[in-house]
């Protein structure tokens, strides 16, 4: 029997997701981000999963692109980071692969490329995160250098939110209305909005929307959980308790002996650390779930174990299941625990740990 752990992805809460998309911004195409291994869930059975209900795939590099045309996706891939190197550009012509031009570097590289290359292009525009792009006032030659590049065949816009997800900041609505005015007369297709764009500023919808996180099933919003976005998980990461023991008062538990037991007590460990993804700098207190019931994590996280206060559920044994987040444990109340993001801790679920897809079948909730 192999070992336990693994992160359960569910077809049905992806699908679920999506058609929160669709809801929320119904006249705009879907670009589905599913760079870094689809946010951790595996980019081949993301992108299968979704190819039937979105219109693009946004990606971080060639190598993702390839990996997509590889899985069979024919659909437009943007390369979100654009490309790195001049040598790069007939890969993307081979692989239709449509990069991000943010920077001079890129436009010099476009304008001795060959002509038969004929790629599309995103040409993005720093409204505001002051990360990539043209500052605003430089877009109009940038877009007429564009246009005049013989390798270039079709050319779309793109900006970024810094500070989506804290929506009562006024820096959205500024990077909005800059856009807008960058934009304007233009007559190009335009794409601002990400998934705190898609759920509270409708007037970033434009064109394209660039879905991330919440197709996983996580809220970008600091305010607003998934559930009370309707967003379901679809990782939910699992593995099993691997021994139970009565351990007494004054017992130090794990690397460190940094807790110790305040009383006699049961004590299991469970088959998952920071050689999974578990993240090594949740605290003690941290919840998981136990037999669907939460018990905290105590002691320091190891690379394979982690140590639990079984005090609320005495009965439990080895083999009885364990939840780490997902379905039932949300995975921002983890990461609030080892001070990070839910991004981080999906993007970081390691190979060992297998991907098992569930709900593959679509039904007519889906």
């Amino acid at each position: 029997m192999s070992r336990p752990a693994r992160a359960q992805v569910d077809a049905g809460a992806l699908r679920h997701n999506l058609q929160q998309v669709r809801l929320r911004a119904p006249r705009a195409r879907i670009m589905a981000v599913v760079k870094a291994d689809g946010y951790g869930h595996g980019l081949a059975w993301v992108a299968r999963t979704l190819s039937d209900n979105v219109d693009a795939f946004g990606v971080a590099s060639v190598e993702e692109g390839i990996q997509l045309r590889a899985a069979g996706i024919t659909h437009p891939v943007c390369l979100l980071e654009g490309f790195f190197s001049a040598d790069e550009l007939p890969l993307l012509a081979k692989h239709k692969l449509a990069p991000a031009i943010h920077e001079e570097g890129q436009l010099k590289a476009l304008a001795h490329a060959s002509p038969s290359l004929k790629l599309s292009v995103w040409l993005k525009i720093d409204t505001g995160m002051h990360r990539l792009g043209f500052a605003p006032a430089s877009v109009p030659d940038a877009l007429k250098r564009l246009r005049g590049f013989s390798a270039v065949a079709e050319i779309r816009l793109m900006s970024h939110f810094a500070r989506g997800d804290i929506p009562s900041d006024p820096e959205s609505k500024s990077q909005i209305d800059c856009f807008l005015a960058c934009t304007a007369g233009l007559d190009l297709e335009s794409s601002l909005a990400n998934s705190s764009g898609i759920l509270v500023w409708p007037q970033s919808h434009l064109d394209w929307v660039r879905p991330g996180i919440m197709l996983y099933g996580a809220s970008p919003l600091t305010q607003l959980s998934a559930a009370e976005l309707d967003l379901k998980p679809v990782m939910t990461l699992q593995t099993t308790l691997i021994a139970v023991h009565p351990r007494r008062k004054g017992d130090a538990i794990g690397y460190g002996g940094d807790w110790r037991c305040p009383e006699d007590m049961p004590v299991g460990v469970a088959a998952i650390g920071y050689g999974d993804g578990y993240p090594r700098h949740a605290t003690s207190g941290t919840q998981v779930l136990v037999n669907g019931h939460r018990v905290p994590l105590i002691g320091r996280v190891s690379m394979d174990m982690i140590t639990l206060d079984l005090r609320m559920q005495p009965q439990a044994k080895v083999g009885d299941p364990v939840v780490l987040w997902g379905q039932g444990l949300p995975i921002e109340d983890v990461a609030k625990n080892a001070g990070t993001i839910a991004y981080e801790l999906m993007c970081h679920v390691t190979e060992r740990v297998p991907r098992v897809a569930v709900n593959q079948q679509k039904n007519s909730q889906d």
